[in-house]
């Protein structure tokens, strides 16, 4: 039989008796990061378009667009728990997409660009198992998914 402490049995109880309310934190905190990042775009989109221009992405106008507008659904589908599996792919797909693309550490000269690009790739992966995660909780009971579904 495993070892049970009363911290760990306390521990299960909460994240049992509360797990609706934890989901709901846990998707408004994974899509903080979408909001921000929407939020920053749209306040300072030459600057955007500047940095994929940087990467030497074709059209960075069009892919900074794209990259708003993903970044809002993303946001949404999220914090609303509407479409949340869906959204949680969407959010996998989008985030190991940028990871590919602006986060690719290795590439700079070692020191402290590097090492902001190493922390991004990190904070990505931890975004993409956070999505991993919603893929298999869905919305919870405080979702439009629940709400639409009954």
């Amino acid at each position: 039989m495993p070892f049970r402490s009363p911290w760990s049995t306390r521990i299960d109880e909460f994240a049992t008796s509360n797990a609706d309310l934890l989901i709901l934190i846990g998707r408004v905190l994974l899509a903080w990061v979408f909001v921000g990042s929407a939020y920053g775009a749209l306040t300072n989109f030459s600057g955007s378009v500047s940095y994929f221009r940087s990467l030497n992405l074709p059209v960075p106008q069009l892919f900074t667009t794209i990259n708003v507008v993903l970044e809002i659904v993303i946001s949404v589908g999220l914090i609303l728990g509407i479409g949340t599996r869906y959204c949680a792919i969407l959010t996998f797909l989008f985030v190991l997409s940028a990871t590919a693309i602006a986060h690719r550490y290795w590439e700079y000269p070692a020191g402290p660009q590097q090492i902001g690009q190493y922390n991004n790739f990190l904070k990505n992966i931890s975004i993409m198992g956070g999505a991993l995660l919603i893929l298999v909780t869905g919305g919870g009971r405080f979702s439009l998914d629940r709400r639409v579904g009954r």
